[in-house]
């Protein structure tokens, strides 16, 4: 039990530092919620929980950049709590199973993101820069984007900041401080709502993810501080690593064991 408990909270630690300064945290927290024996439906709440507490901090801290867009947050919140509720609800209807063996291909989803945001991002605000009424005119179409980041995001947390910055990318902004703070806005909005459902079904395992939850939160507060003097490419690309390694063990882990019933 002690053990569990320090294995918890450093993987905490460690996903926190991850999220302030490289994202993909959850590519730590999610496997350690995992491992210690938590069914993958409920780590998968559980790692929503403890990762919400970081994105709603954000979304403090980049208030100024997030008020700059008044006329967009309504439109913006009311879409992610739609998506957020739906892809909570979709997470609850479908068989433990099934959720198991669509593991590997979400984290495989998600390492791709991380690995190509940054160019993906690039093309979409150059794609934008020649296109300036692609906003106006296809409001619609972005809207649909967004409901689906945020139904991605409800459903699974790992890889919704990548995608969420290519929504943003593509609706035009190039502010990366708006950005940052857009996307844990929309962040935050998709897991509080995702949480209450998960509340309703009893589906969160609080003293685990308490303790992951204790743990972002030190690890935001130290990455405040040694930020300046860790290289931003070497943690990205530890990242990278680390995301490739639990999706291939993932894969290894869920696909070898049906081959072998």
């Amino acid at each position: 039990m002690l053990f569990e408990m320090f294995f918890l909270f450093f993987a905490g630690v460690f996903g926190g530092v991850l999220n302030s300064i490289a994202g993909g945290g959850s590519f730590i927290t999610f496997p350690a919620l995992m491992f210690v024996g938590i069914p993958p439906i409920i780590a998968n709440a559980t790692n929503t929980f403890a990762s919400c507490a970081g994105y709603m901090s954000g979304t403090y801290a980049f208030r100024k950049e997030i008020s700059a867009h008044k006329d967009e947050l309504l439109l913006i919140v009311t879409i992610s709590l739609m998506g957020g509720i739906t892809g909570a609800w979709l997470l609850l209807k479908i068989p433990e199973a099934v959720f198991r063996e669509a593991i590997p291909w979400l984290l495989l989803f998600a390492t791709v993101l991380f690995i190509f945001g940054g160019a993906i991002n690039f093309w979409l605000k150059k794609m934008v820069s020649h296109h300036r009424h692609a906003s106006s005119i296809g409001g619609v179409l972005l809207a649909i984007i967004l409901l689906g980041v945020s139904i991605y995001g409800g459903f699974f947390n790992a890889g919704l900041g990548i995608i969420s910055l290519s929504y943003l990318a593509l609706s035009g902004h190039t502010n990366i401080n708006a950005m940052n703070g857009l996307k844990l806005l929309i962040s935050s909005t998709i897991s509080l709502i995702a949480i209450v459902l998960f509340i309703f079904n009893d589906v969160i395992a609080w003293y685990e993810g308490s303790i992951v939850l204790c743990g972002t939160i030190v690890g935001g507060y130290v990455a405040a501080n040694v930020s300046r003097k860790l290289p931003q490419k070497h943690v990205r690309q530890f990242v990278i690593v680390a995301s490739i390694a639990t999706t291939a063990y993932f894969f290894f882990d869920i696909y070898a064991g049906l081959d072998s019933v």
